[in-house]
């Protein structure tokens, strides 16, 4: 039951309101009811009993921010990163880590039940890995703050779009995430402090970080050399991005390697800074071994990998099938995807570049081929277009990887719907700890 004790009238100076919270919003809100209305309410957990403020009004619901806690949740903990109140980067860290991964489970299933109607006969135990200085690939703001002649680097704040103050933090690769300070401190001394946006970061599995400094205008000789010693210091590998992401080039050192390998299938995938590649080492390594495990490749079968990117399901799918064709949109990329296939000596793949969210997909060639499974990673959008055709091909099992649950559920609702798949199981994995993003796997059989 919840109260307040008159309608507040804006959110300045709004009283405060108690609450009893009954769910949570992918996002990590706390869900109460208050006078028939929902309020969606930050940093509430399920089970508690909360004082809060209103932040704002909306014709269907209301939002809020917890200020005390009247009666905590056995899942709250303390934030590990004194920013997290602050800071946007995560919203999760008040939830204990077993506790995120269970609500992301229930966030799964209860999309597949209400939006796909389905339920799978198996759930799979959720696979976890390290809880801190997981990500190896984030896009950090910098900002110059005259009034308080300082800068400022790392991701925005949880509410407004300015820059939020941070000395580190926990959830990057500490190579990054223990040098914020050091960052700021090179921001605040460069001539091009006011028009240097963002910092772009990716790091290998030999643990090698690239920085990507975009810059508005042309970088002065000065500024050249204090972000170049500030990588050599570092052994930051330094690229420069003046314009779009054609733009971007390395300046030091001359030779670098960035990749990530799977080493339980003796693959290994060179990449360069902004290519798209997954974010968590381990979970990343366990997920591709589980998506294996699911498909079960035999070695007379020929397997189609979609949304294939450079390879990162194809090439361990290479060393156990007959052969693979992999699917990307992109043209450049299925070029490097062909060339990792040739630096890793696999020689079972074949590579076509087609847009998998168009409305010609029937006409193309490599939908004509039989396919005895499966497998599909697609953007957050999901693969409605593509799942329309696949449903034809009737390949007996189809491996389906999500970043998102909602159209993860819409498009297995399709299979198992309208094109006679069950749903033989399906889990979370936690590729971003103590956020709300949701990675799934899905298993379908004809």
């Amino acid at each position: 039951m919840s109260r307040r004790t008159r309608k507040p009238k804006g959110v300045q100076n709004s009283p405060l309101v108690e609450a009893s919270i009954e769910s949570l919003t992918l996002e990590g809100q706390g869900v109460a009811r208050i006078e028939g209305k929902t309020v969606f309410i930050e940093g509430a957990l399920p089970q508690e009993k909360v004082a809060f403020r209103y932040t704002s009004h909306k014709a269907k619901h209301d939002e809020g921010r917890v200020e005390t806690v009247l009666e905590a949740s056995p899942d709250r903990v303390e934030p590990k990163c004194k920013h997290f109140n602050q800071c946007g980067g995560c919203s999760w860290q008040h939830i204990a880590l077993d506790a995120q991964i269970r609500y992301k489970q229930k966030i799964l299933l209860d999309n597949l039940k209400h939006l796909g109607k389905v339920e799978p006969k198996t759930i799979f135990e959720p696979l976890t890995g390290e809880g801190w200085a997981y990500r190896r690939k984030a896009r950090m703001g910098a900002r110059w703050v005259r009034k308080k002649e300082s800068a400022l680097v790392g991701f925005r704040e949880k509410t407004g779009g300015l820059l939020a103050e941070i000395e580190r933090c926990e959830i990057l690769h500490d190579s990054i995430g223990s040098k914020i300070m050091a960052f700021r401190a090179l921001v605040a001394e460069l001539e091009c402090r006011e028009t240097l946006p963002q910092i772009e970061l990716a790091v290998g599995d030999n643990n090698q970080a690239a920085l990507i400094f975009r810059h508005l205008e042309t970088l002065s000789a000065s500024d050249h050399a204090k972000i170049l010693a500030f990588c050599q210091a570092h052994d930051f590998q330094m690229y420069l991005q003046a314009g779009g992401p054609d733009t971007v080039f390395r300046v030091w050192p001359e030779q670098a390697e960035l990749y990530y390998a799977h080493p339980l299938f003796d693959t290994r995938i060179d990449f360069a800074p902004l290519d798209f590649f997954q974010v968590n080492q381990t979970l990343n390594r366990r997920m591709v071994q589980r998506a294996l495990e699911l498909l079960n490749p035999q070695a007379h079968e020929t397997v189609l990998d979609l949304f294939c990117g450079l390879g990162n399901f194809t090439l361990p799918l290479a060393r156990k099938a007959q052969q693979v064709i992999g699917v990307e949109g992109d043209f450049a990329m299925v070029e490097r995807a062909r060339a990792a296939a040739t630096a890793n000596a696999i020689h079972n793949t074949d590579y076509f570049a087609c847009n998998l969210m168009g409305d010609k997909l029937a006409q193309e060639a490599w939908l004509k081929g039989r396919y005895d499974k499966i497998l599909l990673d697609p953007p957050r959008a999901g693969a409605k277009e593509v799942i329309e055709q696949i449903g034809k091909v009737k390949a007996k099992r189809i491996v389906y990887v999500s970043c998102d649950p909602a159209t993860l559920a819409r498009d297995a609702g399709e299979l198992v719907n309208t094109h006679a798949y069950k749903l033989v199981g399906a889990g979370v994995m936690d590729m971003f700890p103590h956020t709300s993003h949701v990675e799934s796997i899905a298993v379908f059989e004809r």
